[in-house]
């Protein structure tokens, strides 16, 4: 494939990890579109919009996937599976055409359906919008999560908010980032189902009526709140070529069906309308926040909003499987946490401990201690931060005025917990101090943080090197506590991943055609089958094909950046990419730095030899960043500036890629050269998308910070542009007294870059825009930006030197293809289900088929299991 040029229709016939057209499916999908459009949509082809087309496709294959859904439910009721119910306030899940006729395998053929009818399946996959409920990369590996999950037979349930209005949308003007409403939905959503029939109450505010022993451990009633409904809407997540369909349920604020009366009595009746809509707002919009906590009662809101819908759920379907009619002796709590695993993606969803505490024992009239353990041997918390203004630390005042139920048992639980530390720390009143899940220093809060290390029967980091950070210093106490405790294994690593499936087989098709060429098509479900791919280094077709189509994305990627934003670009040069949210602990003012550098070099010297680039960054700032805002502003002057002068000509050009999202994502990274992940040591939890570059043939230039350190050493050290402090070192030069201006003073090329930033030569306009940002960085660099760049430099020189042999650089990048196996989220879902979850994946599990029988247990009673 990769020798030659191919047509479209050829590319649709040497597909096959992606399904084979088959000449019935094809008549059956162009029957159902057409059905779709004529009845569905209520257009024929004369009025039809692609948008339309969009909607009959989707509906269309969403058909293919309703069987399969219907029918995994069934089939996990009838077997009674433990069920893992994944919380998170984000699931940044992108667009769904595609990934689902993926696998389903069904891709082929409704590309070839399309073809006949005349129409571009390419087109009208790019009218989808993406669902952006989610702000990067917590968001993102939810949905990875849930897409292994599926693929791996797992009896699986993802558990959010349908927010109206997802991450903002991303506008560059005159440099600056505004914001834009994502106003995902006014068209519609073709996946998602409505489960009005499951909809319960919330309650918020109110006062509690205790016993009369006024005992806040034994049952009280939470009275005078104030109620929201959750409304469900089910969006179908189907895995890998196994007919499994799980669910991921998002939740909708919805108003109670009443008046505020005294408001109706009046007579104004528009006004008790409208404030029935204040209710509302709790799924009205996502937090656009990325490691910073804020602390709004809003947000407060729509965290207790999912846990308590969810909870609902969760209990409900348990008593339905446990109950409802096969094991009558087993009718008690107790084995919920047998039936039941519950996974705390962050310290957003912690509330489900108390809340999961108040339902046992208000509801359920459970006694404390039984009703305690069940919750520990239920919830698993997953740390994604250790910055301190990430940590979630909520107002007392705010929780005992909305939630005075939960503060009550958040007060009952840490009480038990201090007495616990006492037991085996006596007299140690500095920690009690530091490990009390009530910080009393300046305002009262509740360190969230704790609550789901004391809630939890595992607490995992996301990446070797930062579960060993939490388990050595954040969360140290924590540890020596569960080791007298005797607890074995309750501090974990589970690395993250991602799913190959959107990542590689659907973003990178040439490339996932010519790896199924030579090491077969189970690979999407095995990833660690890539190193069979370690031999063909060797050999000289193999490398100019993956060369071939590398170029081939890169062309693809050109095109689409003259259409967008009007840049030409040289696609002989290398594409450096950093795509991230912008932070500065991430680093992107040190890649602009070098990009000013590397202008000075080509200005100085106009005829010496130059490696050619084309820098592209992209990524949103939270609204309220400042700081992060201003290094958009930044690079887009010193882009306006690089991009039009004619002695730069294409040797350099820098690219900001306004309102990165998934579906941005896939074009880029396919086509990436260089993958920038320069994070200070200690700082990056994880990285998913250092993996996705990784995957799709791109180098990294990166410090030894979360997952850089295990890709590194997949390939043992090779093949990787490290560079840069240690986490110790960071830590050493922390403790003998930073002084970044030292570094300013002795780095000529730095300086000079930053006195020109400073002095207006990148904005002549308004001198002094950047002025007081420098000298910020100078004396208060607490990410050691000035400590690591001149050896960042350095390592870009030698990035130079290594991309002017294209055979030894394509084969580098072989072998980042080869070593990327463990990166699947297959791999880490795997270790949460054996080592956390105690579950068993099933990758050969095969959900019979909507037109297959299902062996059915004798009830009287349907399914329960939606």
């Amino acid at each position: 494939m990769a020798s030659k040029p191919v047509t479209d229709q050829e590319k649709r016939k040497q597909i096959s990890v992606r399904g084979i057209a088959s000449l019935e499916g094809v008549s059956d999908i162009k029957k159902s579109f057409n059905r779709h459009l004529h009845y569905t949509l209520v257009k024929d082809r004369n009025v039809a919009t692609g948008r339309d087309y969009y909607f009959a496709l989707a509906n269309t294959v969403r058909d293919q996937m309703v069987g399969r859904w219907i029918r995994t439910q069934q089939y996990y009721y009838e077997k009674d599976p433990k069920r893992v119910y994944y919380l998170s306030l984000e699931f940044y899940m992108g667009r769904a055409l595609q990934n689902t006729m993926l696998n389903l395998g069904i891709q082929s053929s409704c590309d070839e359906a399309m073809y006949q009818l005349g129409l571009d399946i390419e087109e009208l996959e790019e009218l989808e919008e993406d669902a952006g409920l989610g702000n990067g990369g917590l968001g993102r590996l939810a949905a990875c999560f849930l897409d292994s999950m599926a693929t791996l037979g797992l009896a699986s349930y993802g558990y959010g908010i349908r927010y109206e209005y997802g991450i903002f949308n991303q506008k560059i003007r005159e440099g600056w980032q505004v914001e834009e409403a994502d106003d995902w939905l006014r068209y519609g959503n073709a996946w998602d189902k409505a489960r009005p029939e499951y909809m319960v109450p919330v309650h918020f505010f109110g006062n509690v009526e205790h016993g009369p022993d006024g005992d806040w451990s034994k049952p009280c009633k939470w009275v005078n709140s104030q109620v929201v409904f959750a409304m469900p809407y089910d969006t179908p997540t189907p895995g890998y070529g196994n007919n499994t369909v799980n669910t991921l349920r998002l939740y909708t604020a919805k108003s109670p069906n009443s008046f505020n009366l005294g408001v109706f009595n009046t007579g104004d009746y528009i006004q008790a309308v409208c404030d029935r809509n204040l209710a509302e707002n709790i799924s009205r919009v996502l937090y656009p926040n990325d490691n910073f906590f804020e602390g709004k009662e809003l947000r407060l809101k729509q965290e207790y909003f999912v846990v308590c819908a969810t909870l609902q759920d969760i209990i409900r379907r348990f008593k339905s499987s446990i109950f409802g009619c096969r094991d009558p002796v087993r009718t008690s709590f107790d084995a919920f946490p047998d039936k039941v695993a519950i996974q705390l993606n962050d310290t957003h969803p912690s509330l489900a401990i108390p809340e999961l505490m108040r339902l046992l024992i208000d509801i359920e009239e459970m006694e404390w201690d039984r009703a305690w353990k069940i919750v520990v041997n239920t919830c698993a918390y997953t740390n994604h931060t250790v910055l301190p203004e990430a940590l979630e630390r909520w107002p007392v005042h705010l929780m005992e005025k909305m939630l005075p139920r939960h503060l009550e048992i958040i007060y009952m639980i840490n009480q038990k917990h201090i007495e616990n530390i006492s037991k085996h720390f006596p007299g140690d009143f500095d920690r009690l101090r530091r490990m009390s899940l009530v910080e009393e220093d300046g305002e009262k809060r509740i360190n969230m943080a704790h609550l789901c290390i004391v809630g939890s029967h595992a607490v995992n980091g996301v990446a070797a090197i930062h579960s060993k950070i939490i388990q050595d210093s954040v969360f140290k106490d924590f540890v020596e506590l569960s080791e007298k405790m005797g607890e074995v294994n309750k501090f974990q690593n589970k690395t993250n991943g991602i799913t190959p499936r959107r990542w590689l087989l659907l973003c990178n098709p040439g490339l996932a055609d010519l790896i199924a060429e030579k090491i077969g098509e189970d690979w999407p479900k095995n990833l660690d089958q890539l190193r069979e791919l370690t031999p063909l280094i060797d050999n000289p077709t193999f490398i100019r094909s993956i060369g071939q189509v590398k170029q081939e994305n890169k062309m693809k990627l050109a095109r689409f950046i003259k259409k967008e934003w009007n840049i030409d670009v040289n696609v002989a040069s290398m594409f450096d990419v950093q795509v991230k949210r912008i932070h500065e602990y991430k680093r992107q003012l040190m890649n602009a730095l070098h990009i000013v550098v590397m202008y000075n070099r080509i200005k100085a010297n106009p005829n010496k030899e130059f490696v050619p680039r084309t820098v592209m960054i992209g990524g949103k700032a939270a609204p309220g960043y400042h700081t992060a805002k201003m290094i958009i502003k930044l690079i887009n002057n010193i882009a306006a500036m690089v991009n039009h002068d004619p002695i730069v000509g294409d040797k350099l050009k820098v690219v900001y890629l306004e309102n990165y999202r998934v579906s941005l994502a896939e074009k880029v990274i396919p086509a990436a050269d260089l993958s920038e992940q320069i994070s200070t040591a200690g700082t990056e939890a994880s990285g998913t998308g250092n993996m996705k570059f990784m995957l799709n043939g791109a180098l990294t230039i990166g410090t030894l910070d979360g997952a850089n350190v295990e890709m590194a050493e997949e390939m043992n050290g090779e093949n990787i542009f490290i560079f840069g402090m240690k986490v110790h070192e960071v830590e050493e030069l922390d403790k003998a007294g930073y002084n970044a201006r030292q570094f300013y003073e002795s780095v000529p090329e730095l300086k000079t870059a930053l006195d020109q930033i400073s002095s207006g030569y990148f904005n002549p306009m308004e001198a002094d825009q950047f002025t007081h940002f420098v000298e910020n960085l100078i004396n208060h660099d607490r990410f050691k930006l000035l400590a690591d760049f001149k050896a960042y430099v350095e390592c870009q020189d030698r990035v130079s030197e290594a991309f002017k042999d294209t055979e030894k650089w394509t084969k580098m990048c072989l072998a980042n293809i080869a070593a990327s196996g463990k990166f699947s989220s297959d791999r880490t879902i795997s270790q949460y289900a054996r080592e956390i979850w105690g579950v068993e994946p099933q990758p050969d599990l095969k959900i019979p088929a909507p037109h297959e029988p299902l062996e059915r247990a004798e009830t009287s009673e349907g399914y329960k299991d939606f």
